[in-house]
C-alpha cells in the first residue's frame, strides 16, 4: 500500500473528526462569526461533543476503508475477504494508526495554531 493511498483513505475522516474545533475556526475565517462566539462554540463542541465527532470520524474511516477494499482491491465477497484476511487486517491497522496520528497532528497542531493565528483562542504554551 502506498503512502498516497493511505492519506487518501484517512484524510477526510481526520477532518470530520476534527470538526469540533475546525468549524468555529472556519466560521471566523469566513467572517460569519466573531472570535469570542467561535471560542465559546469551540469550547462547547470540544468539551461536550468531542466523542461524537471522534465516532463520526471513525465511522467515516471504516466507510472509506470498505470503499477502498471494494473498488481498488476487488474484495467484494465474504469468500474473497476470508482468503485475503491478513491483507485486510494489515490495511486496517495501517489506516487506523495513520488516522489516529493524523487526527492528533491536525487537531492539536494545525487547527490549534490556525486558531491562535486567527485570534479565536489563546496560546498557553
Amino acid at each position: 500500500m502506498k503512502l498516497k493511498e493511505i492519506f487518501k483513505i484517512s484524510g477526510l475522516p481526520v477532518v470530520i473528526a476534527s470538526l469540533c474545533c475546525l468549524s468555529p475556526l472556519v466560521l471566523v475565517l469566513l467572517g460569519l462569526s466573531t472570535a469570542s462566539f467561535a471560542g465559546s462554540l469551540a469550547d462547547t463542541l470540544y468539551g461536550e461533543y468531542k466523542w461524537f465527532f471522534c465516532v463520526a470520524g471513525l465511522v467515516a474511516l471504516m466507510a472509506a476503508l470498505v470503499v477502498y477494499l471494494r473498488r481498488e482491491k476487488g474484495i467484494c465477497t465474504l469468500d474473497e475477504a476470508k482468503k485475503r484476511r491478513q491483507e485486510i487486517i494489515n490495511i486496517f491497522l495501517v489506516t487506523f494508526i495513520v488516522g489516529v496520528l493524523g487526527y492528533i497532528f491536525f487537531l492539536y497542531v494545525v487547527v490549534h495554531y490556525a486558531g491562535v493565528f486567527a485570534g479565536v483562542w489563546e496560546d498557553y504554551f
